[in-house]
Protein backbone atom coordinates (compact mmCIF):
# COMPACT_ATOMS: atom_id res chain seq x y z
CA UNK A 1 0.00 0.00 0.00
CA UNK A 2 1.38 3.73 -0.93
CA UNK A 3 1.39 5.76 2.07
CA UNK A 4 1.25 9.68 2.86
CA UNK A 5 2.56 11.31 5.61
CA UNK A 6 0.03 14.66 6.74
CA UNK A 7 1.54 17.21 9.31
CA UNK A 8 -20.15 -15.76 21.11
CA UNK A 9 -20.75 -19.22 19.32
CA UNK A 10 -18.10 -21.51 17.81
CA UNK A 11 -18.68 -20.51 14.88
CA UNK A 12 -18.57 -16.85 14.11
CA UNK A 13 -20.03 -14.61 11.94
CA UNK A 14 -17.86 -14.66 8.47
CA UNK A 15 -15.96 -10.54 7.73
CA UNK A 16 -14.96 -10.42 4.52
CA UNK A 17 -13.16 -6.93 3.65
CA UNK A 18 -15.08 -5.22 0.63
CA UNK A 19 -13.32 -1.64 0.53
CA UNK A 20 -16.08 0.86 0.18
CA UNK A 21 -16.59 3.66 -2.70
CA UNK A 22 -13.57 6.14 -2.45
CA UNK A 23 -14.31 9.21 0.31
CA UNK A 24 -13.01 12.61 0.19
CA UNK A 25 -10.86 12.14 3.60
CA UNK A 26 -10.21 15.77 5.12
CA UNK A 27 -6.51 16.21 5.78
CA UNK A 28 -6.16 17.54 9.61
CA UNK A 29 -4.24 20.64 9.86
CA UNK A 30 -0.73 20.93 9.37
CA UNK A 31 0.43 20.20 12.96
CA UNK A 32 1.38 17.45 15.29
CA UNK A 33 -1.54 15.96 16.82
CA UNK A 34 -2.42 13.65 19.85
CA UNK A 35 -3.74 10.62 19.68
CA UNK A 36 -6.58 11.42 20.58
CA UNK A 37 -7.14 14.69 18.34
CA UNK A 38 -6.39 11.64 15.88
CA UNK A 39 -9.03 9.61 16.80
CA UNK A 40 -11.78 11.99 16.92
CA UNK A 41 -10.19 12.63 13.25
CA UNK A 42 -10.15 9.57 11.72
CA UNK A 43 -13.55 7.92 10.87
CA UNK A 44 -13.94 4.31 10.43
CA UNK A 45 -13.78 4.73 6.63
CA UNK A 46 -9.79 5.92 7.14
CA UNK A 47 -6.78 3.72 7.31
CA UNK A 48 -4.10 5.80 9.15
CA UNK A 49 -2.02 5.53 11.49
CA UNK A 50 -0.26 7.80 14.04
CA UNK A 51 3.66 8.09 14.64
CA UNK A 52 5.22 10.74 16.53
CA UNK A 53 2.07 13.17 16.33
CA UNK A 54 1.83 13.04 12.52
CA UNK A 55 -1.19 10.97 10.24
CA UNK A 56 0.20 8.94 7.44
CA UNK A 57 -2.81 7.90 5.55
CA UNK A 58 -2.53 4.58 3.40
CA UNK A 59 -4.23 3.45 0.19
CA UNK A 60 -6.58 0.79 -0.47
CA UNK A 61 -4.76 -2.47 -1.06
CA UNK A 62 -4.05 -4.95 -3.65
CA UNK A 63 -7.04 -7.57 -4.56
CA UNK A 64 -3.69 -10.13 -3.67
CA UNK A 65 -3.27 -8.49 -0.67
CA UNK A 66 -7.00 -7.99 0.21
CA UNK A 67 -8.07 -12.29 -0.34
CA UNK A 68 -4.96 -13.18 2.02
CA UNK A 69 -6.34 -11.40 4.43
CA UNK A 70 -9.49 -12.76 3.96
CA UNK A 71 -7.99 -16.21 4.24
CA UNK A 72 -6.02 -15.78 7.27
CA UNK A 73 -9.31 -14.18 8.76
CA UNK A 74 -11.31 -17.09 8.20
CA UNK A 75 -8.92 -19.68 9.73
CA UNK A 76 -8.05 -17.28 13.14
CA UNK A 77 -11.26 -16.30 13.69
CA UNK A 78 -12.95 -19.07 13.62
CA UNK A 79 -10.84 -21.14 15.42
CA UNK A 80 -10.10 -18.66 17.99
CA UNK A 81 -14.07 -18.73 18.32
CA UNK A 82 -14.06 -22.39 18.27
CA UNK A 83 -11.90 -22.38 21.20
CA UNK A 84 -12.83 -19.05 22.70
CA UNK A 85 -8.81 -18.12 22.66
CA UNK A 86 -10.13 -14.17 21.52
CA UNK A 87 -11.06 -12.24 19.08
CA UNK A 88 -9.59 -11.24 15.43
CA UNK A 89 -10.08 -7.86 14.24
CA UNK A 90 -9.23 -6.07 10.89
CA UNK A 91 -8.45 -2.94 9.63
CA UNK A 92 -9.55 -0.37 9.67
CA UNK A 93 -8.40 -0.55 13.50
CA UNK A 94 -6.00 1.02 15.75
CA UNK A 95 -3.85 -0.34 18.27
CA UNK A 96 -2.00 1.96 20.83
CA UNK A 97 1.05 0.16 21.66
CA UNK A 98 1.72 1.74 24.42
CA UNK A 99 2.00 5.31 26.21
CA UNK A 100 5.26 6.55 23.94
CA UNK A 101 4.66 4.12 20.79
CA UNK A 102 2.78 4.92 17.64
CA UNK A 103 -1.18 4.02 16.85
CA UNK A 104 -0.47 1.31 14.49
CA UNK A 105 -3.15 -0.56 12.01
CA UNK A 106 -1.88 -4.19 12.11
CA UNK A 107 -3.43 -5.62 8.84
CA UNK A 108 -4.72 -8.35 10.99
CA UNK A 109 -4.51 -8.52 14.96
CA UNK A 110 -5.25 -11.15 17.51
CA UNK A 111 -6.07 -10.32 21.26
CA UNK A 112 -6.65 -13.15 23.70
CA UNK A 113 -8.96 -13.56 26.24
CA UNK A 114 -6.90 -12.68 29.34
CA UNK A 115 -6.56 -9.21 27.44
CA UNK A 116 -9.76 -8.41 26.30
CA UNK A 117 -10.26 -5.78 28.71
CA UNK A 118 -7.72 -3.69 26.33
CA UNK A 119 -10.41 -3.49 23.27
CA UNK A 120 -12.42 -0.32 23.57
CA UNK A 121 -14.82 1.43 21.09
CA UNK A 122 -11.93 3.05 18.79
CA UNK A 123 -8.87 1.02 19.44
CA UNK A 124 -7.06 -1.40 21.36
CA UNK A 125 -5.28 0.22 24.21
CA UNK A 126 -1.95 -1.89 24.71
CA UNK A 127 -0.10 -4.41 22.30
CA UNK A 128 -2.22 -7.38 20.81
CA UNK A 129 -1.29 -10.59 21.32
CA UNK A 130 -0.65 -11.32 17.68
CA UNK A 131 0.14 -8.81 14.50
CA UNK A 132 -0.06 -10.05 10.84
CA UNK A 133 1.21 -7.57 8.43
CA UNK A 134 0.94 -8.78 4.56
CA UNK A 135 4.12 -7.47 2.88
CA UNK A 136 3.84 -5.33 -0.08
CA UNK A 137 6.55 -3.73 -1.73
CA UNK A 138 6.16 -0.08 -1.02
CA UNK A 139 5.90 -1.82 3.02
CA UNK A 140 8.80 -3.75 3.05
CA UNK A 141 11.15 -1.21 4.90
CA UNK A 142 8.71 -0.45 7.30
CA UNK A 143 6.85 -3.55 8.01
CA UNK A 144 11.01 -5.10 8.75
CA UNK A 145 11.72 -2.27 10.34
CA UNK A 146 10.10 0.50 12.38
CA UNK A 147 6.86 -2.29 12.83
CA UNK A 148 8.78 -4.97 14.01
CA UNK A 149 10.81 -3.22 16.70
CA UNK A 150 7.85 -0.91 17.64
CA UNK A 151 5.88 -4.43 18.14
CA UNK A 152 9.00 -6.10 20.04
CA UNK A 153 9.28 -3.65 22.30
CA UNK A 154 5.17 -3.12 22.92
CA UNK A 155 5.17 -6.91 23.71
CA UNK A 156 3.26 -7.81 21.19
CA UNK A 157 3.97 -11.88 21.74
CA UNK A 158 3.89 -13.23 18.10
CA UNK A 159 4.66 -11.33 14.89
CA UNK A 160 3.78 -13.16 11.19
CA UNK A 161 5.03 -11.36 7.93
CA UNK A 162 3.49 -12.38 5.14
CA UNK A 163 4.96 -11.64 1.66
CA UNK A 164 2.78 -12.94 -1.54
CA UNK A 165 4.94 -11.65 -4.03
CA UNK A 166 8.37 -12.99 -3.02
CA UNK A 167 6.08 -16.43 -1.44
CA UNK A 168 8.20 -15.88 1.64
CA UNK A 169 6.05 -15.94 4.98
CA UNK A 170 8.01 -15.14 8.82
CA UNK A 171 7.24 -15.82 11.99
CA UNK A 172 8.42 -14.68 15.34
CA UNK A 173 7.69 -15.09 18.82
CA UNK A 174 9.17 -13.34 21.67
CA UNK A 175 11.15 -14.44 24.01
CA UNK A 176 11.88 -13.68 27.94
CA UNK A 177 14.64 -11.85 27.20
CA UNK A 178 12.09 -9.12 25.45
CA UNK A 179 13.17 -9.73 21.98
CA UNK A 180 11.83 -11.72 18.90
CA UNK A 181 13.34 -14.81 17.68
CA UNK A 182 12.59 -16.41 14.23
CA UNK A 183 10.44 -19.70 14.17
CA UNK A 184 10.56 -21.68 11.13
CA UNK A 185 8.50 -23.86 10.12
CA UNK A 186 8.71 -27.52 10.72
CA UNK A 187 10.18 -30.40 8.10
CA UNK A 188 6.66 -30.52 5.88
CA UNK A 189 6.20 -27.01 6.21
CA UNK A 190 3.83 -26.22 8.87
CA UNK A 191 3.88 -23.29 11.53
CA UNK A 192 2.91 -23.86 15.13
CA UNK A 193 1.68 -20.73 16.68
CA UNK A 194 3.06 -20.14 20.18
CA UNK A 195 0.02 -17.75 20.93
CA UNK A 196 -3.09 -19.67 19.49
CA UNK A 197 -2.33 -23.10 21.47
CA UNK A 198 -2.72 -25.96 19.16
CA UNK A 199 -3.51 -23.66 15.91
CA UNK A 200 -1.12 -24.92 12.72
CA UNK A 201 -0.55 -23.21 9.33
CA UNK A 202 0.65 -24.98 6.23
CA UNK A 203 2.56 -22.52 4.64
CA UNK A 204 2.13 -23.60 0.89
CA UNK A 205 -1.62 -22.49 1.69
CA UNK A 206 -0.68 -19.01 1.46
CA UNK A 207 0.65 -19.57 -2.29
CA UNK A 208 -2.19 -21.28 -3.79
CA UNK A 209 -3.35 -19.15 -6.76
CA UNK A 210 -6.47 -18.47 -6.79
CA UNK A 211 -6.45 -18.85 -3.04
CA UNK A 212 -8.86 -20.97 -1.00
CA UNK A 213 -12.53 -19.83 -1.21
CA UNK A 214 -14.18 -19.52 2.03
CA UNK A 215 -16.15 -22.89 2.12
CA UNK A 216 -12.21 -24.58 1.03
CA UNK A 217 -11.03 -22.88 3.83
CA UNK A 218 -13.75 -23.97 6.64
CA UNK A 219 -12.55 -27.19 5.30
CA UNK A 220 -8.25 -26.78 5.52
CA UNK A 221 -10.09 -25.48 9.54
CA UNK A 222 -11.21 -28.96 10.08
CA UNK A 223 -8.08 -30.78 9.38
CA UNK A 224 -5.91 -28.07 12.02
CA UNK A 225 -9.22 -28.92 14.44
CA UNK A 226 -8.64 -32.60 14.14
CA UNK A 227 -10.90 -35.03 15.87
CA UNK A 228 -12.39 -32.69 18.08
CA UNK A 229 -15.85 -31.23 18.85
CA UNK A 230 -15.20 -28.01 17.26
CA UNK A 231 -14.55 -29.66 13.91
CA UNK A 232 -17.54 -31.58 13.62
CA UNK A 233 -19.33 -28.23 14.19
CA UNK A 234 -17.83 -27.11 11.08
CA UNK A 235 -18.17 -30.01 9.19
CA UNK A 236 -22.59 -29.68 10.25
CA UNK A 237 -22.01 -26.34 9.03
CA UNK A 238 -20.15 -27.28 5.55
CA UNK A 239 -22.97 -30.03 4.69
CA UNK A 240 -25.59 -27.41 5.10
CA UNK A 241 -23.44 -24.60 2.81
Amino acid sequence: MTVQTIPAAPLVLLRIRLRKPAVEVTAPEKRKLTYEEFLAWADEDTLAEWVDGEVIVTSPASRQHQETSNFLNILLSFYASAHKLGRVLLPPFQVKLGPDLPGREPDLLFVAREHLERLKETHLDGPADLAVEIVSPESRERDRGAKFYEYETAGVGEYWLIDPQRRQAEFYQLGEDGFYHPVSSDAEGVYHSAILPGFWLRVDWLWQDPLPTPVETLRLLTEILGDSPESETVRAFLAQA
